[in-house]
């Protein structure tokens, strides 16, 4: 008898811990506010510092709206100049060696959710790659596919919130997770690219949730 009930104990054990991807996904949303809350996310405005390379410190302000507005402005003096961002048709970044804000009409927007909110709707595939250590913690890696495009996701074994999300051309990490609402949000995100030419961290101090934006809030 002892020995049945410890076979079955095995059994149990290696059940829960045949976790999926969907499963680590799921567990992402519920522990960083619900799918629900997501999905009635509608506005985001951000208020932070972001360094690029060594020295060079600047104010910045983020706004965002759902489908995928969004402006991204540098504060000098108290004024806000925008140095990227979509209006809805076309898109716009600060071109450096002119000095002056170009329009591109073929300008691709990040979804204003993201790629694993819904992730199936939407068309991905999702691996669980296993788990791997990075520093002294232990993630679990997931990988979302959608044709060509691939990027992989870690995720903490513990509380399963978003760590570090690496792109083809960029790797985020995400830190300092703090309560905005209902949601946890980051606080602290830093980026790096194979180049290093535009690798920055951002620290945030502000964010305000589905408050109502101006209208000529996107309008460059």
């Amino acid at each position: 008898m002892k020995q049945l009930i410890l076979i079955f104990s095995v059994i149990f054990s290696i059940v829960l811990s045949a976790q999926s991807a969907k499963d680590i996904i799921d567990k992402n949303i519920e522990n960083s506010g619900g799918l629900t809350n997501w999905k009635l996310l509608n506005t985001v405005q951000i208020q932070g510092r972001v360094t690029l390379g060594v020295n060079d410190s600047y104010p910045i302000k983020i706004y965002q709206q759902r489908p995928n507005l969004t402006k991204t402005a540098i504060v000098m003096g108290g004024k806000e100049t925008p140095v990227e961002g979509f209006d809805g048709k076309n898109g716009y970044a600060m071109n450096y060696a002119q000095n002056k804000l170009q329009q591109y009409t073929d300008y691709i927007p990040e979804n204003f959710d993201n790629d694993f909110i819904d992730w199936e709707n939407k068309g991905f595939e999702a691996e669980l790659l296993g788990k791997e250590k990075i520093g002294e913690q232990l993630y679990f890696k997931v990988e979302l596919t959608k044709n060509v495009n691939k990027t992989i996701y870690f995720f903490d074994v513990k509380n399963y919130m978003l760590f570090r999300e690496i792109k083809k051309d960029e790797i985020l990490t995400y830190s300092d997770y703090r309560k905005v609402g209902n949601l946890l949000m980051p606080y602290r995100i830093e980026s790096s690219s194979p180049k290093k030419d535009s690798d920055y961290v951002m620290m945030i101090n502000k964010i305000e949730i589905n408050k109502e934006l101006p209208k000529n809030t996107f309008k460059f």
